[in-house]
Parts: structure tokens; C-alpha cells; sequence
């Protein structure tokens, strides 16, 4: 198991009861470690700065006690924000029709980078229109992927929040 995957089963059920799911967790540096941990609300209301500060008091806590991470580290609790990666299959089922950059860890037919509309995410595999021609990607192959900001995406984060109020 990856040190990201033990400390996500390590905070995730704590995050959840909080009323939040798990974007992502990072971990970066080499010499002064920083753990990222990106948060959203589950009902989908913006995050707030007092939010971030309720979670990584909690989470410091559970990490604390847990210790997986040896040495000192730097704990960062955000939201994802409006041009959010997409890190799990539903995130490409989610926002459908809305504009990405894809990279893969590996060549598929002669490229690595992708950006298109997102059309979801089936049986392992994401696809994106590009220039109109929908491209199949392997989500295993996929080493990074994130929303692209446009006025697309400015509108239905408008919409999302004019919901909610």
C-alpha cells in the first residue's frame, strides 16, 4: 500500500463524518515534506477557510496518533477549486461536457497529453472529444488530470452555486 493510500484510510472516515469527501491527497518535497489534502463539501457548498481549519485540526490529530509519515511535514488542507484535478473515475462522470487536460504516464498512439471535453468514464476507461474525434484513454494510465478554466466552467460553477442558495 502507498504512504497516499494508508494516510487516506487513515483521515478519510474522519473527513467524510466532517460532511466532506476526499479529493486527493499529495505529498510533496524531499527535504521539508508537505501533505496536501484537498477537501470538498459533500453537499457541494463552497468551502470556507474556517472548514480547511476544522479538518486539519482533525486531521493533525489522527496523525499524530497514526504517525505514517516520518520526520516533520507541513499539513495543507484546501478546497480543490473551480479548475479541479480529476482524480476518481466518477470526477470524469461528474463533469461531463466540460473541458480537461489529461496526461498519461505512458504513450498512447504517439502522445501523452490530451485536452478536450470530457464525455465519461465506463468498464476502465475515460473518454474526451479532441478536435471533435472521441479518444479513449486508459484511467490506469492516467498520471494527472484537471478541469481547464473556461467560460464553460465559470457557468456551471455559477449554476452549482445559484442551486445551493
Amino acid at each position: 500500500m502507498t504512504l497516499n493510500a494508508r494516510i487516506e484510510q487513515i483521515i478519510g472516515p474522519a473527513i467524510e463524518t466532517m460532511g466532506f469527501d476526499l479529493v486527493r491527497i499529495q505529498i510533496m518535497g524531499q527535504k521539508r515534506l508537505k501533505l496536501q489534502v484537498m477537501i470538498e463539501h459533500l453537499d457541494g457548498t463552497t468551502i470556507t477557510v474556517d472548514n480547511c481549519a476544522n479538518v486539519s485540526r482533525a486531521v493533525s490529530a489522527i496523525l499524530d496518533v497514526e504517525d505514517p509519515i516520518k520526520g516533520e511535514y507541513t499539513l495543507e488542507v484546501g478546497s480543490p477549486g473551480i479548475d479541479r484535478p480529476l482524480v476518481k473515475p466518477d470526477d470524469f462522470n461528474r463533469f461531463v461536457g466540460l473541458e480537461a487536460k489529461v496526461e498519461l504516464a505512458r504513450l498512447l498512439n504517439g502522445c501523452k497529453r490530451f485536452r478536450g471535453r470530457l464525455a465519461g468514464y465506463a468498464a476502465g476507461e475515460v473518454r474526451i472529444l479532441v478536435e471533435g474525434e472521441e479518444v479513449t484513454l486508459p484511467f490506469e494510465d492516467i498520471h494527472s488530470a484537471k478541469l481547464v478554466l473556461t467560460d464553460d466552467l465559470l457557468a456551471a460553477s455559477a449554476e452549482r452555486t445559484d442551486i445551493r442558495r
